[in-house]
């Protein structure tokens, strides 16, 4: 039976197709599943294969909805889930249209996941950041999009999918790209997708390729249902990429269950950026001493994000900053406005963004130094410190933007991120 080219190799509800506006003449060559199975006193979602009690997610109807869905819109016992094959795949050449050169190291890498693609493998790049992961996906980009596979690039954070989709979208500027985040419903078929990892629970089998980025940033390390959503989604390959793997990756690594390709320069050759750390009473308070330090930095560097744990020391921040004359701006998860404002920073219309962990990863600035605040709080774990570091150094001209620790106590996770950056630095190239 053909599979229906607007919604290929997606699985959606009776509303979300009514949404799109799918043809009641198309519904009626296929034949729905149900969206969740009960079976005694457990029951099975069929959208993002989660088990749960029947009895803790009742609802007054008597309907049973599955929790760990439940941000894509909730399905019950009563609904029904659509499940469209794949088109056929068709092979049609794709030319990038990046004109760049890799590095020999680079060069190794970028066949190594080639290799991966065409073996229908699984693999994790490891590379520190600022090592070129995006420009090291084109080539086996090009592959899959050539061998006329659909592709997915995905995130569990938004800002990284927002960071990637222009410099994709330039590489293959004559394949067509769909961007999905948020609430942002089922879209028609295209052959590249970019997108936060919830989206793929709208598709079945539908993906040669799938890559996901910053594998170990919240939720996707916590959440068992992201894993499983990957799985689903895919036919093919799974590419995973982070510059800070976490313990289950690294075991899987050791186990030898999982490929890596390991990178612990940047593409510029030059070290990461040793943070300093600063002991003070109040390192959440921009007094006397925060002030000094921060002029500091912005000497030395065009731009400058400063990294607090909660949203509340945003605006008294950004107060003391204004006070210095430094004009900036605040980023947070809740704030509707981030695209705009981080973009704000990258193109100078303002010097500093003052941020939550949102901007630990994903984004990239140049000759941008780096300040955290109270870097002491368990909020900030060892892997998002070294994220945050991360931010700094990463063209070739400005390779030691400075990064500062500001904190009460040196703890162990602040002595773990110092000593892992310092390890990355004196690891040779295999």
């Amino acid at each position: 039976m053909e599979s229906v080219p607007s919604v290929a190799g997606q699985q959606l509800t009776d509303a979300e197709l009514a949404w799109m506006k799918v043809p009641k003449a198309i519904l009626a060559q296929h034949s729905p599943i149900p969206a969740v199975v009960i079976s005694g006193r457990l029951a099975h979602c069929n959208r993002c294969s989660a088990d749960f009690a029947v009895a803790k997610q009742r609802l007054p109807s008597g309907a049973v909805y599955c929790p760990a869905c439940i941000t894509m819109g909730r399905v019950t016992d009563n609904d029904r889930l659509w499940r469209f094959a794949a088109a056929p795949a068709v092979a049609k050449p794709i030319k990038m249209t990046w004109n760049g050169a890799l590095t020999s190291a680079q060069e190794r890498v970028a066949a190594e996941l080639v290799e991966t693609y065409d073996a229908r493998s699984t693999r994790l790049l490891w590379a520190v950041t600022g090592a070129g992961k995006t420009e090291m996906l084109f080539r086996v980009l090009e592959r899959a999009l050539s061998d006329g596979q659909r592709v997915a690039i995905v995130s569990p954070r938004i800002d990284v999918i927002l960071e990637l989709a222009p410099r994709i979208g330039a590489a293959f500027a004559s394949v067509a790209l769909a961007v999905r985040y948020g609430e942002s419903g089922p879209v028609p078929v295209t052959q590249l997708l970019l997108a936060t990892v919830h989206q793929l629970l709208r598709y079945h089998k539908a993906f040669g390729l799938i890559i996901v980025d910053e594998v170990d940033a919240f939720p996707f390390s916590s959440d068992p249902m992201m894993e499983l959503a990957v799985r689903n989604a895919s036919a093919g390959s799974v590419i995973y990429l982070t510059a800070t793997p976490g313990n289950r990756l690294l075991r899987e690594v050791r186990r030898g269950r999982l490929a890596v390709s390991y990178l612990p320069r940047r593409f510029h050759g030059q070290p990461l950026p040793v943070p300093r750390v600063r002991i003070m009473k109040q390192p959440a308070v921009v007094d006397a001493k925060v002030r000094a330090i921060i002029s500091r930095v912005m000497k030395t560097s065009a731009k400058m994000l400063v990294f607090v744990p909660a949203v509340v020391h945003l605006r008294p921040v950004q107060q003391a900053l204004a006070q210095m004359g430094i004009n900036s701006l605040t980023v947070h998860a809740g704030e509707p406005a981030r695209k705009e404002r981080v973009n704000a920073l990258r193109t100078g219309k303002v010097s500093v963004l003052v941020t939550t962990t949102i901007l630990e990863r994903g984004v990239t600035f140049y000759n941008c130094g780096v300040v955290v605040l109270q870097a002491d709080v368990p909020i900030f774990s060892t892997s998002a410190l070294v994220q945050m570091a991360g931010r700094a150094g990463r063209s070739r001209e400005h390779p030691d933007d400075p990064v500062e620790f500001l904190c009460t106590n040196y703890t162990r996770t602040i002595h773990a991120a110092i000593q892992q950056i310092k390890m990355l630095n004196r690891k040779d190239l295999p």
